[in-house]
């Protein structure tokens, strides 16, 4: 993002203004309940993770680890009830989200923070125009008359390489392939140019050869616009070229993050090693695949100490009584195990 355009766009709103160190969005002790009439399910207990200008962060677990409610608090499109926000502070530019009124983030959601969700089939509009639906945003957020609002639609698709945008932005969502619906989702959520976007598992249901293109897109962008990018994914090889740190998360808790070379070349938690050894490898061809024993506990009932004891090799009495926090084992590595140190490798 230029200086000229933040400036602007600061104008419009106050929020906008990048701090000197880049800090775009900081995170800090999020609790996110949802009270069912089975009784409080705990889906995000205290994560805490910043992203700077220019930063890539991939989140990290399987399902139900709780990444895309983390999106989803971070959005303001949680539906509150069931869901509540005990405690926690999400901060954009200095500002707590969580303490805006619903106009302030009207405005913050979409011109400031954006984000591409996982179905595009589901999320697009079926009886509009995917061109109807891009313009939707410069009509609601900047104020541009129909004929205008659709020529940056069009300038949009054709940006994220959707081919002869002129002729197909009158098109509907169902008359696209998976990886083009994922474009044109992508092209909405650039549409503003804001500060930070979330891509909420953006490779879902595409085939390897598409998932890399929008890998590559979304890099591309990123760095073009110099946004702050949050991946939400399960795929460790999906943003294994892509991301500057990772978070990985399990039963709602960061249980480590690091920069991304370190934690695929030696991993500091249980986890994240039977996640890297679930990868899929060329030279294991024909040998069983590596999986995670167990399931993710239920999180109306999750065991005390270590919630990852009941399925991790390296668990002790300690781990099945004492919950691990999130410690620097190295500089800027931090593990939530207690035998982080045996884990590691040196």
């Amino acid at each position: 993002m230029t200086t000229t355009t933040r400036e602007a766009k600061a104008h419009a709103n106050p929020s906008a203004y990048v701090p000197e160190d880049g800090l775009l969005l900081d995170v800090e002790d999020l609790h996110v309940e949802f009270h069912t009439d089975d009784g409080i399910a705990k889906a995000i207990n205290g994560v805490s993770f910043q992203v700077r200008q220019g930063e890539t962060l991939a989140i990290l677990g399987e399902s139900g680890s709780g990444k895309s409610v983390t999106a989803q608090a971070i959005m303001g499109i949680l539906d509150m009830p069931p869901a509540v926000i005990p405690e926690g502070k999400i901060r954009y530019c200095g500002q707590d989200l969580l303490t805006m009124d619903e106009e302030q983030r009207r405005r913050t959601r979409g011109p400031e923070i954006s984000m591409i969700f996982q179905d595009a089939l589901s999320s697009l509009n079926p009886v509009f125009p995917v061109g109807w639906q891009i313009a939707e945003m410069f009509r609601e957020h900047r104020g541009l008359n129909k004929s205008d609002a659709l020529a940056q639609a069009i300038r949009l698709m054709e940006r994220v390489q959707i081919p002869a945008a002129r002729e197909r932005v009158k098109a509907y969502p169902h008359q696209f392939s998976g990886g083009m619906r994922q474009r044109i989702m992508i092209a909405m959520a650039i549409a503003l140019d804001p500060a930070v976007l979330i891509a909420d598992e953006p490779t879902t249901a595409l085939d390897v050869t598409v998932q890399a293109q929008i890998m590559a897109l979304l890099e591309e962008l990123q760095a073009e616009r110099q946004m702050g990018l949050i991946l939400i994914t399960h795929d460790l090889g999906v943003v294994a070229d892509v991301a500057d740190r990772i978070a990985v998360m399990y039963t709602g808790r960061l249980v480590e993050t690091a920069d991304i070379l370190p934690l695929y070349a030696n991993p500091a938690h249980p986890y994240t090693r039977g996640l890297l050894e679930s990868i899929p490898r060329l030279d294991q061809k024909g040998q069983t695949l590596a999986a995670i024993g167990g399931l993710p506990p239920n999180l109306l009932r999750i065991p005390p100490g270590c919630p990852f004891n009941p399925r991790c090799r390296m668990a002790q009495d300690v781990c099945r009584t004492d919950l691990p926090a999130l410690r620097e084992i190295r500089p800027g590595r931090f593990s939530a195990c207690h035998f982080a140190e045996e884990v590691i490798d040196d």
